[in-house]
Order: C-alpha cells, then sequence, then structure tokens
C-alpha cells in the first residue's frame, strides 16, 4: 500500500474552504466542474465525492492520509485494513461474510468488498452505540 500524509498551511484553509464553497452538481453525472489552468475539467461523481472529502477535511483544518491500494487484496493486507488477525479474516471468508477467491492456491479478496464490509461494521456499531445511548437514557429517567 502506498500512503502519503499531507500537512497543509492554516492558509491553505482558506483556500480549501473556497474550493469546496465551489464543489457542485451542476449537471446529471457530472460531480463537479473546475477549472484547472484555464480549462473545465469535469469530475465524475465519485471522484468529486473523493476530491470534495479531501477539500473539507483541509478546510477545517485537518491533516489528510491518502493511501492507495490495489483492486485485489492478499490476506495478510485485508486484515490489517480491518483491523483484525489473518486466522479471523479466513474465518469470515470461510463463513461467506466476505468474498475471496483463488488465484493458484493463494486467497484473493476485493479491496470493495473490504470497504464494504469496513462499512457495514461501523453502520453496526454506531447503530449498537444510538441503542446504547437510547437504552441509558431510558433507564436514567426512571
Amino acid at each position: 500500500m502506498e500512503r502519503r500524509d499531507i500537512v497543509v498551511e492554516p492558509r491553505a484553509a482558506d483556500e480549501a474552504r473556497i474550493v469546496a464553497d465551489g464543489l457542485g452538481d451542476p449537471r446529471p453525472g457530472v460531480g463537479a466542474v473546475l477549472s484547472v489552468e484555464g480549462r473545465t475539467v469535469e469530475l465524475p461523481p465519485a471522484l468529486a465525492d473523493l476530491v470534495g472529502s479531501v477539500v473539507r477535511a483541509v478546510a477545517v483544518g485537518r491533516t489528510v492520509t491518502v493511501g492507495t491500494l490495489p483492486a485485489e487484496l492478499t490476506t495478510t493486507v485485508a486484515a490489517e485494513q480491518l483491523g483484525i488477525s489473518r486466522p479471523t479474516l479466513m474465518k469470515l471468508v470461510a463463513d461467506g461474510k466476505i468474498p475471496a477467491h483463488k488465484v493458484g492456491s493463494h486467497t484473493r479478496v476485493l479491496t470493495e468488498d473490504v470497504v464494504a464490509f469496513r462499512r457495514a461494521r461501523l453502520d453496526r456499531q454506531r447503530a449498537a452505540l444510538a441503542e446504547l445511548i437510547e437504552l441509558s437514557d431510558a433507564l436514567g429517567e426512571d
């Protein structure tokens, strides 16, 4: 995995806010239209979302870490991305919770499946936390 940390000067946050305000959806199927060196560049929605996320993070003074992953991951890299052990990942694969396929004798996992699993796990965690807060509030009112 390639990774790069970008620390932005505070002055750049003001410029990022201007860019973030300029990102829009002027036409169906186009995520944003940018002017780069005097020419117009149309970004597809997924790329506009990525650029917008980075620009909004910079606009509020956050440090941005950019990383790239191949479309297909080894089980070791997939487990690292999920913050779990490789044996735990292999159990999830065996249980059909994460799709995988074989390349020769090696198991491979699609990056998009790892990202989807991570998002679903985060959604479940958020729902459980909301339920716990709701229960705590209900018990506190008695």
